[in-house]
């Protein structure tokens, strides 16, 4: 039907004095799109740090006219089929598959009708895009802070690559991490002088800087694989009376909260949680369906931790 300008006018005026809303449910039946995004998650909605992932989804989700559902599954296969069918009687246009933290993982096949993307999935047979903070690179932009502050040796690594009992081979982000580490102290003539394995917990770290100094080496820089790692390692070299940065710089990864209450405070590698959000969902909806990675920049958070040598 044409409807002149005018008559469309006095129709919106009265929508918007009358409070009229379209009803999204009665126009899904004849566009089959409603306009909702499901995001299912294991433990991201109720962890501190990465709810993030939520904010940055739900923004994008907004900018774009859509409703984002959020629901957890705690990990549990039973709960997650539950939440999946709730997610299908409800007709939603597509799915954020989603992770607390990089490891394997596919969506369970009842989606495969549905638009799908995975946050933090690692799986490379999954046949759709992958959304993955850029862990080398975060690796590389740590080293280089070192780097471009002077040091060359006695640089120690506080977690490594992960290796542990569990996880033989390490995780995917240690990996990742060293890796980038190693590159760019290659790049100088330089190499770590030694890395402590462990699981990646404040008391590792603790233990990990103890049993460096026990052994007789003094590290001039620390890489902590992460920054509940570098709150252990703290405590050790304040025990032994070495300062931060005066005698031992470090740096981190993760930009927690815990990155800005130590003293003094610690620079650290940023997780892009908010940005991995919006990520997962604009790729969504921009309509972009067919196997990529698609990887999220690891800001350095510059602090207090890092002293600058001089020759």
């Amino acid at each position: 039907m044409r409807i002149s300008p005018d008559a469309q006018r006095r129709v919106h005026a009265a929508a918007a004095e009358l409070g009229y809303r379209p009803n999204q449910t009665a126009r899904s039946l004849r566009t089959h799109v409603t306009r909702t995004i499901g995001l299912i998650s294991d433990t991201i909605a109720t962890t501190q740090f990465a709810g993030e992932v939520i904010h940055g989804a739900l923004d994008t989700a907004l900018e774009r006219d859509y409703l984002l559902l959020v629901a957890e599954t705690s990990g549990d296969p039973v709960t997650e089929k539950k939440l999946v069918d709730e997610m299908l009687d409800r007709q939603v246009d597509a799915v954020v598959y989603a992770m607390m933290y990089t490891k394997p993982g596919q969506p369970p096949d009842s989606l495969s009708g549905l638009p799908v993307v995975v946050l933090n999935g690692i799986d490379e047979s999954f046949d759709g895009p992958r959304i993955l903070p850029d862990e080398l690179n975060g690796g590389r932009t740590a080293a280089r802070a070192l780097v471009d502050a002077g040091h060359r040796d006695g640089i120690y690594a506080i977690g490594g690559r992960h290796r542990t009992q569990e996880a033989p081979d390490g995780v995917y982000a240690g990996r990742l991490r060293m890796r980038g580490v190693d590159e760019v102290l290659a790049d100088v003539g330089a190499a770590v002088a030694g890395s402590y394995e462990c699981a990646w917990e404040p008391e590792h770290g603790y233990a990990g800087m103890t049993s460096l100094l026990n052994d007789g080496h003094r590290p001039k820089a620390l890489v902590c694989l992460n920054d509940r790692l570098a709150l252990g390692a703290y405590q050790a070299l304040q025990e032994r009376g070495l300062r931060v940065p005066d005698d031992v710089s470090v740096v981190s990864f993760d930009d927690s909260d815990l990155a800005s209450w130590l003293q003094p405070s610690l620079t650290s590698v940023a997780l892009p949680h908010y940005e991995l959000g919006r990520t997962a969902v604009a790729t969504l909806l921009d309509g972009t369906s067919e196997r990529r990675l698609v990887t999220v920049p690891m800001p350095l958070r510059s602090r207090d931790s890092i002293r600058t040598v001089t020759s």
